[in-house]
């Protein structure tokens, strides 16, 4: 038996095929070329904390179009992972090149040079200033990397942000009189209920925090994110986050200090895992992977189809309506 479903749609892709795009964004493409045999028809290409020549490039590489013959995944725009964020929870970002958030900072960024997603960190200050520029500008603002309680996440929503970088992950634990970004996502009421990433891969979350966001997000707030690395498609040993050496075993990605630095997971193995871990039907898995993250970022349903078997493997190259 298989299922013919929409092509995916990865909103976190730091890498893959041993090509990291902090570290070289000018092989977009090859990343992109790289991400149909997992499913994947569009995705949106993630820069983190790093040497703004590195953001520069990605947004030249990504205006200059593809090379001659070129197919793969479409870039549907880059999300600037940092460096607007908490100093506590940088998790793998290197904090020497940290920012305070600042108008100069983000001087060009917007939705029409290529700019889809910025992840920031609201409790810094001046950061709700920024939010309401980059909001203005088309962009869809992320909270995430930071250690605000409650009211800051909210005078974020407040402000135009929509979303939650890799909730659970890098920010804040929940506590009952401080429920912070979990709480805020799980809590959220009609005024703000932001969408929320989550990277289910086996590493990032437990199994019973993945059911509980299940069960207070559903599948129409719940996006699944693979934070996929250069460590996609490769072997065991040494790879790279941006300037930083990671070394990749039995299914993770971590700095030498044992942080977490991305994931070495598809997407689809995080649907697989989505599946085990809460019951969902494949149709709700694939929505948190196709109509979530294309509503969030105010785009169309796809085109393309993949196959899917019973397991949720790809059974078939990606084929166009």
């Amino acid at each position: 038996m298989s299922t013919v479903v929409p092509g995916l749609v990865d909103a976190q892709v730091n890498g893959a095929a041993g090509i990291d795009l902090t570290a070289e964004p000018d092989r977009l493409w090859e990343v992109a070329a790289a991400l149909p045999a997992y499913g994947v028809v569009a995705f949106v290409p993630t820069i983190i904390t790093s040497d703004p020549a590195a953001r520069d490039q990605a947004l030249r590489t990504l205006a200059a179009g593809p090379p001659a013959g070129w197919s793969g995944a479409e870039p549907l725009g880059l999300h600037f992972e940092g460096p607007m964020i908490a100093p506590t929870r940088k998790g793998a970002h290197p904090e020497h090149w940290l920012r305070p958030p600042s108008l100069e900072l983000i001087d060009g960024w917007s939705r029409e040079a290529g700019v889809v997603i910025v992840t920031i960190a609201p409790e810094l200050p001046g950061a709700i200033e920024v939010i309401e520029r980059l909001t203005g500008r088309g962009i869809v603002v992320s909270v995430g990397h930071t250690a605000a309680g409650v009211a800051d996440v909210t005078a974020a929503l407040d402000a135009g942000a929509r979303y939650l970088t890799h909730l659970g992950n890098a920010m804040a634990p929940m506590h009952a009189r401080e429920p912070g970004p979990v709480g805020a996502a799980f809590g959220g009421d009609a005024l703000h209920s932001p969408v929320a990433g989550l990277i289910v891969d086996g590493h990032h979350l437990d199994p019973r925090f993945v059911r509980a966001a299940w069960r207070a997000l559903g599948p129409d707030r719940f996006l699944s994110v693979s934070d996929t690395t250069a460590a996609l498609g490769m072997p065991d040993g040494p790879t790279r986050l941006g300037e930083q050496d990671v070394v990749v075993s039995a299914g993770t990605v971590r700095l030498a200090d044992g942080t977490l630095a991305g994931s070495a997971a598809s997407l689809l193995d995080c649907l697989r895992v989505l599946v085990a871990q809460t019951g969902c039907t494949i149709e709700e898995a694939v929505a948190t992977a196709t109509t979530t993250p294309l509503g969030l970022l105010g785009l169309p349903p796809r085109e393309e189809r993949i196959r899917l078997t019973d397991d949720l493997r790809l059974e078939t190259d990606v084929e166009v309506d």
